[in-house]
């Protein structure tokens, strides 16, 4: 029996952490793995590429609307078998999201049966960086066993990396890996390399910005789905692969803000 894997992906908002786990997700469910993507940010957009532009019920909108929920109204197949849940968020101005996200994941745990535990690898698509200590939730709750964090090689996405490694590290979750989602960024690859090794960790793939990817989630498809032979799908398969096997986690070292500054120079 397989090792299951349940891995949490932080990042600065907008760094692309949704496109990247849905495709992710995807390359994994292609090579056999059961796969379910939990989103978890109030917007509900984790999973909407596997789903070909459908947006699905999230379990807090149900909880609000005095829904008795079962696991067939919260949990939808999408592209090559992905399990996918939205948990949802708080009313805008009302209430706590990393709270909210904690509610709708043992709310999922008491209603989907043996859904969680069939899983070879479950993602956590988490919102924003770990500043707010609710976004930890799913990592304090023990619902996790691996953290990724995903940059570019730009300053602030770096800044907010640096943030999350400190973040980890007050909590004693090891980190398993740097994603680099291109920016074109000067020097990019090399410097977010440096960053990895220099906070201990290892750079688990190198994204290039393709238009390809943007096009495919305007039409509501992932890349996996839309554009299999390309040179993006092969590399979200290498990454999916990587994030399976991967045995390395290690506590992170953080950077001061004088080394990031010359680290991005």
């Amino acid at each position: 029996m397989k090792n299951q894997k349940i891995i949490a992906i932080y990042g600065k908002g907008g760094i692309g952490k949704s496109s990247t786990a849905s495709n992710v997700a995807a390359a994994c469910a292609e090579a056999g793995n059961k796969v379910l993507i939990i989103g978890c940010d109030p917007k509900s957009d984790s999973s909407i590429t596997l789903l070909r532009g459908m947006r699905i019920p999230t379990i807090l909108d149900l909880l609000r609307d005095g829904i008795d929920v079962k696991e067939e109204n919260v949990v939808f197949e999408g592209y090559a078998g992905v399990k996918c849940v939205e948990t949802g968020g708080p009313e805008p101005g009302i209430g706590c999201a990393g709270r909210g996200i904690i509610v709708a994941i043992q709310k999922l745990k008491s209603i989907s049966g043996n859904l969680l535990k069939e899983q070879d690898l479950i993602i956590y698509d988490v919102p924003g960086d770990i500043v707010c200590g609710g976004f930890v939730a799913p990592i304090r709750k023990g619902f996790v066993n691996e953290a990724y964090i995903m940059t570019s090689g730009e300053y602030m996405p770096l800044y907010a990396a640096n943030n999350i490694c400190k973040g980890l590290s007050k909590i004693g979750m090891p980190l398993s890996g740097i994603i680099c989602n291109s920016r074109n960024a000067s020097r990019e690859k090399e410097i977010v390399a440096k960053f990895a090794e220099e906070i201990c960790s290892q750079l688990m793939a190198f994204i290039p910005k393709k238009r390809i990817v943007q096009d495919c989630e305007r039409e509501g498809y992932s890349v996996m789905e839309k554009a299999q032979d390309s040179d993006i799908a092969k590399i979200y398969r290498k990454l999916g692969k990587a994030i399976l096997e991967n045995g390395k986690r290690n506590i992170a070292d953080s950077l001061s803000d004088k080394r990031l500054r010359e680290l991005t120079k």
